[in-house]
Formats: C-alpha cells, structure tokens, sequence
C-alpha cells in the first residue's frame, strides 16, 4: 500500500520570541516491510535543516530561527510504501521465556527492558494489573495479545484526559487516555515481565470501519515487543489490533520522550498556541489543505529564558 503523508505544525505567538531551536522525528523509516519514497520537511521562516541519525537508528532534523519571530510553521510531507507482510503466530513455544531470560538477549535489549520515564511500574499498575488477572501465560505471544485486548477493553479513548508528560497513573485513575498512554502501560507492563519493548511513533491510516478509535488527524503510537520466535512484533492497544500495512514507523525509543514528533526551546516573554494536523492518504487519493490545522493547547513562556515544554506540546493521539 502507498501512502501520502502531511503533518504540519504551527506555532503562534502573542509576542516575538527569538533563538528558537527545534528537533524533528517526522521522516519515516525505510526498512522491513517498509519503503520511503520521497520525504521533504520546510519551515518558515525558513531555516537550515542538520539531519543525523540517533543511536537508536532514528532520523532526525535539526534547525534554529534566531532572529524574531510570532509564527513558526513546520511543514513535513512524505511518500511511503507499506508491504503486507505474513502475519504473527497466534502463540509461540514455551521456551520462548527461557529465551527472553538470556544475559545475552537481555544485555543486547537492555534499553528496551528497563523502565525508563514514565515507562515504569507503579502501585496503580499493580493494582490494575491484579484487577485484570493480567500475569505471564503459556508464551510471551499469548500473554502480549491478552494485554493488547486488555488495555483495548478497559481504556476509553479521550484525547483530553491526558498530556503528552502525563505519567502512567492519570490514566491508570481515570480509565482514559490516548494512544502514548496506552502504550506506556503496555511497555510497563511487559518490561516487567522480561520482555523488551519498545515504543513506536508513526502514523495510522486510520478506517472508522475496522473499529479505528485513534484520531485520524494526528500522529500515532504503539509498541513493539520481542518476541523469541517471531522477532519484533508490533502491537497497538488503542485499537486492540497487531500493527500492520496501515501503521507508518517514523521513530522507535524507550517512551515518548525519546521521539516526540516536535520538540524545541526558544527565548521570550509571550504566550502563545500550538496547531497541529496530521492527514495520511492512499497515494492516489488528493490531499487535503491546510485548513485541517487544529489547536493542541496553548503556549506559555513568561520568563526571558529558553521554555522547554513550549515547542513540545504536540500530542501523539
């Protein structure tokens, strides 16, 4: 399947702000089952954009716009071709735990095993994780498809419940979240049973007829787990399904706060309001414009000092 993609993203502002500095993970990769055609990222004002490569193989650009400015606009459009691929095994061998229990296995994912951010176990996960029954089963496969149902069944999906530093508790509590939530608990959960993790930031094309209760104009996330036997298999509790030809990788890390689509700092006293659209298209399909661009949340920056959550509001959902 080809895709199109745009997601823009605009910020604006009350007041000038100047040196504003920003880091994108908006290419999507091309490896496995998927195929990066064409990528292309502007920004006005315009800036010069550094890319490089992380130590997680992600890519990433960077840029900075010193001088003043009330509006910064980022604009990303990609072309990318998603294979279908044989799917999962409904189980796996017994053994697979005793293969997740390796120190090789274990010292070669030791990033993807340790709790990291908001990625980590708390009281009210044990306490939902006791609710649910939810413990280690006959294999790693089974036990990540019954938290994948799980997480599916017993979550609402409701973008204003929770934010994008939100930690794993606020949607634990109120039994709502979005997708970066979902995902949270899910790496959690399965860290905890030795199972590596990781997350993914992507996109989804997103269809209301398979059930899709993710926002069709907005970024994405899921989760990834290793699994002896059947290799990296992507999981994606917001819709209760394994990721597959819909789901578009872009950027793979420990949590969130390793791959935010956007993140930056910049100087000023201003206030300010964050707009972001997403729109994923077959490649035959036109695009959509750019009157799609919605608010996120606003900006506030009162001292004269770089904001570091200003420029990083964006919400995977």
């Amino acid at each position: 399947m080809f895709y199109s993609i745009r997601h823009v993203t605009r910020h604006r502002y009350d007041a000038p702000v100047r040196e504003s500095v920003m880091q994108l993970y908006m290419q999507p990769k091309s490896e496995g089952a998927q195929r990066l055609q064409s990528f292309q990222v502007a920004t006005n004002p315009r800036a010069g954009l550094q890319a490089y490569t992380d130590h997680f193989g992600n890519a990433v650009y960077h840029f900075d716009v010193p001088g003043e400015h009330q509006e910064l606009t980022v604009e990303a459009d990609a072309d990318v071709e998603v294979m279908a691929m044989p799917a999962p095994p409904e189980w796996v061998d017994a053994s697979a735990w005793a293969a997740l229990d390796t120190p090789q296995l274990k010292g070669e994912n030791y990033d993807m095993l340790a709790p990291h951010g908001v990625a980590h176990p708390t009281a009210a996960l044990a306490a939902f994780l006791s609710a649910h029954t939810l413990a280690k089963t006959s294999d790693p496969m089974t036990t990540m498809r019954r938290l994948n149902r799980v997480l599916f069944e017993a979550f609402a999906y409701a973008p204003e419940e929770t934010d994008v530093d939100s930690p794993i508790d606020v949607a634990l509590q109120k039994r709502a979240g979005v997708c970066q939530d979902f995902a949270h608990i899910m790496i959690a959960t399965a860290r905890g049973w030795g199972i590596p993790t990781r997350y993914v930031s992507g996109y989804l094309y997103t269809k209301r007829e398979a059930g899709d209760r993710s926002a069709a104009d907005a970024t994405h996330a899921w989760v990834e787990a290793l699994v002896p036997g059947a290799g990296w298999v992507g999981f994606d509790p917001t819709n209760n399904v394994l990721a597959g030809e819909r789901h578009i990788r872009v950027a793979i890390g420990r949590d969130y706060s390793d791959v935010p689509p956007s993140r930056g700092v910049f100087k000023g006293p201003a206030n300010g309001e964050l707009a972001v659209a997403v729109c994923v298209t077959p490649a035959q399909a036109p695009r959509r414009r750019d009157d799609f661009l919605r608010v996120v949340r606003p900006l506030t920056n009162n001292v004269e000092r770089p904001d570091a959550g200003g420029a990083e509001a964006q919400q995977q959902q």
